[in-house]
Parts: C-alpha cells; structure tokens; sequence
C-alpha cells in the first residue's frame, strides 16, 4: 500500500467529485494520504477533510501565499497546534518554505513567516513538510539557524545531490512525484535513482504536478484540456520510481510507505490508531 505524502485535497479543483477521487485512489492501493495546509484560512477545513475520511493534515502558510498573511496568521497558527496537540491526525507543520521561482514575492517577508513557523515546529515539537523551489541554500540555512531537529520532508525536490545530501543530514527525506515520470527531468531521475533508498518518500501535489501520461502542452490547455492530477495517480508514479531503483512497484510501495512513516512519526502513531480500532 502507498502513502501520498502530499496531497492538496481540499483544492477547489476537487470539490465536484471529492468521495470519487477518493475511492479511486482507494481502489488503486492508497492507503494514506497527507493534507497540507496552504493558508490559516484552510486550517479547519484540510483537518475535517482528514478526519471525514482517516487521513492525516499539516497546518502551515504556503510561501506562494505569504504576501496576504498577516503576523495574527502565524498566532493562529499557534493556537490551533495547541488546541490540536493531542489529535492523532495532526502529524507536521506544512507547506511552508521559500519559493524564489515565482516573480514579486518578497523575499524578506518568505523568510519571515519560513522562519517564524520553523520557530513554532520547534516549540511543538512536529516535522515540517517544505515547499523548495530554487530555495534550497536558503531553507537548510534557516533549518540551521532555528536548529530544529525534529526533521521531515523536502516536498517536490529538485536541488543538487549537495543539497540533497544535506537535506539527509538534518532528517529530512525528500519527495518526488509527477516530474519523475518525464525522461527529459534527468537531474531528479537521477536522484531518485541514486540517493539512498532511505532518502524517498513518494507524492502528487494533487492537483498539481501531473506526470507525464496527464501531461497537457500550453496549445492544449488553451483550447480547454484539464491535466488534473489525482491521489489515485501514485502507485503508477512510484512503478516509475521503482524501475529507475530496480525495485518491484511492492517493494517500492513498502519502502517509501516506511520512509514516509519515518518522516512523520505521527503516521506510524496513527496506523496502530486506524488499526486497532478496525
């Protein structure tokens, strides 16, 4: 069974057909699926949709969104990791990070609220999933000032083997998803193929990300082709991780479902949870 560590499941690009999304990836051998917060605005709805349905949530301020946060934001942020302490499905501090692809995003400001929800991943004592884009120098340096121990994922990653390796030493694994399926994405290929295998961890970033078999060209989604991304997308992504490895797709499910539990200790909680009161 795979675990998608990074699922996006409250996007409105889902509301039409949410439970069918969700029975897909189900009946494709999905057996858990990580919700992560994008905006203090969506802390209450991605922690329903994880218990509507026995998946896991991280709260945390998407660095694409950090422009219109406000600094009441991060108490917000605080008092819910508070409030939810005790809820087994509550397992990180995510998205948060640094993104310097996209133009007009203040950098001073992404580095005050990656700063201020590491500070808080510290003090609560949880992993954080990161958003790295063209910002991994800059992430591990903030990961090192703060000096959180605690770990977690490096989300969608696409930095240097240096950087990777570094990411490893702090405790962190590092997801891969749609990109790993494109031939022509030959330094992440190469990453998932020659990183140690406790490094991994798979995910969608559904909707977002699609691999190359949803893949649409500008011409096509001008003339109105969608490329949504599913959950239920993930065990063809991770055969492809498994033939880059020599793996069988099992092996694969089972090594990057341990990875993701390593990760997010609050996984392994929740499945003797889930389990025992099946």
């Amino acid at each position: 069974m795979w675990i998608d560590t990074h699922c996006h499941l409250d996007a409105s690009e889902f509301d039409a057909d949410r439970d069918a999304v969700i029975a897909r990836a189900r009946a494709a051998g999905v057996s858990q699926i990580v919700i992560p917060a994008v905006v203090a605005g969506n802390f209450e709805t991605v922690r329903a949709l994880a218990h509507a349905h026995g998946f896991a949530y991280a709260l945390g301020i998407h660095p694409l969104f950090v422009m219109h946060a406000r600094e009441d934001d991060l108490d917000r942020l605080d008092r819910m990791l508070s409030e939810c302490r005790d809820d087994p499905r509550l397992v990180g501090i995510g998205e948060i990070g640094l993104d310097f692809f996209v133009k007009d995003l203040d950098a001073a400001t992404q580095q005050h609220f990656y700063l201020a929800q590491l500070k808080l991943a510290k003090r609560h004592g949880l992993p954080v999933i990161l958003h790295v884009r063209r910002s991994a120098d800059q992430l591990l340096g903030g990961l090192r000032r703060v000096g959180l121990e605690t770990g977690g994922i490096g989300h969608a990653f696409n930095g240097s083997r240096q950087q990777a390796d570094a990411f490893l030493e702090l405790g962190f694994k590092l997801g891969f998803g749609g990109t790993v399926t494109f031939d022509r994405s030959l330094q992440i290929r190469r990453l998932a193929e020659e990183l140690p295998a406790e490094a991994l961890v798979v995910e969608t970033d559904a909707p977002d990300i699609p691999p190359q078999w949803l893949y649409r060209t500008a011409e096509e989604r001008a003339a109105g082709a969608t490329s949504r991304n599913e959950p239920g997308e993930l065990p063809r992504i991770g055969a492809d991780l498994a033939a880059l490895r020599g793996w069988t797709p099992e092996e694969a499910a089972a090594v990057t479902s341990r990875n993701a539990r390593a990760a997010l200790p609050g996984l392994q909680r929740l499945a003797g949870e889930d389990a025992a009161s099946a």
